[in-house]
């Protein structure tokens, strides 16, 4: 995942992202497609010319992950869970190969062989979390939900010989719920007596530079320790969809009983312009914090410049 620390919405260590995302998403969405058999002929080159119609693009799709529960023939499987809040129980599930085999080979990435991502539908109760994998394919992890609703569980693992997949599905735990929404975007988070300010934009279409400083009394922190390979790891998610970004930390991998700080830096891709929830999750002094942000995404620049362009287009036209 590093990766939304690939906003992947750790879519690195959040990133954010705000998943792999992403995962970031990956976020947590399926990739990749068999190549075209090679043509017996070169084809004819087709010249563009203003008569032909406009080509349909598909910008920031290669982005996006964890909005569906299969990719390149990999499903993930029924989600076990308490249907209710406050009941002590597990959270399991198997992955199955294009075969219908449970899948029980796993790449390490960030450290771990999967990566479990929750949150509720409005981005709140969100967790990271590593399950236990079983001979027979089975990851568990044990599980308690602090309220319910209706939440989005994302797996982003890499198969042994395969690609990167971030697959979801959604449980309804029952009982009275109550949304929580930011009404404007928040660039600032507290939890445990730390503070987090988060510093850059995001751009749609494009890799954004975020800067996430860590202070606690004012003072910077400057303990920061290695947390899945990086200072911090970053889950970005879409808000409405909830996507699964992938965010990537800047600098070289975290070195183990090295520390850091007070900043961390991810590169989060968004694919489209409008609202993104972060999720930075770093550690100090053995306790990893998750600090949540929500931010906008701005249209691409060349698309704004365009459209000022054509704003400010004092050309005759003849019509």
């Amino acid at each position: 995942m590093r990766a939304p620390a690939r906003i992947g919405l750790y879519v690195a260590g959040l990133g954010v992202v705000f998943v792999a995302s992403a995962a970031v998403a990956g976020a947590v969405v399926p990739e990749g497609a068999l190549p075209n058999p090679p043509a017996a002929h070169a084809p004819e080159q087709h010249v563009a010319t203003s008569d032909d119609p406009p080509q349909e693009t598909t910008r920031g799709a290669d982005m996006i992950g964890g909005l569906s529960l299969e990719q390149g023939g990999y499903t993930l499987g029924e989600i076990e869970a308490p249907r209710t809040p406050g009941t002590p129980g597990e959270l399991a599930f198997t992955l199955t190969d294009p075969a219908g085999a449970p899948v029980t080979d796993f790449a390490v990435a960030h450290e771990q062989r999967l990566h479990l991502v929750v949150v509720r539908s409005d981005g709140a109760h969100y967790r990271h979390a590593h399950p236990e994998l079983d001979e027979a394919g089975r990851w568990s992890v044990p599980w308690t939900w602090d309220a319910a609703g209706t939440y989005r569980v994302y797996a982003d693992a890499v198969p042994t010989g395969g690609d990167p997949l971030t697959l979801s599905r959604t449980v309804e735990v029952a009982g009275d719920v109550v949304p929580v929404r930011a009404d404007a975007p928040t660039t600032t988070a507290s939890v445990d007596g730390y503070d987090v300010a988060l510093e850059g934009n995001l751009e749609a279409g494009a890799v954004s530079r975020l800067t996430l400083q860590v202070t606690r009394d004012g003072e910077p922190v400057t303990t920061l320790e290695p947390y899945l390979g990086a200072f911090g790891h970053l889950v970005a998610l879409r808000d409405g969809d909830l996507a699964y970004l992938h965010a990537h930390p800047e600098g070289a991998e975290a070195v183990p009983g090295e520390v850091s700080g007070p900043t961390v830096t991810f590169g989060v891709e968004a694919p489209t312009a409008g609202r993104y929830l972060l999720y930075l999750d770093f550690q100090v002094e053995g306790q990893v914090r998750t600090a949540a942000f929500t931010v906008e995404a701005a249209p691409a620049a060349d698309a704004t410049g365009d459209a000022a362009a054509a704003d400010h287009d004092t050309t005759p036209h003849d019509h």
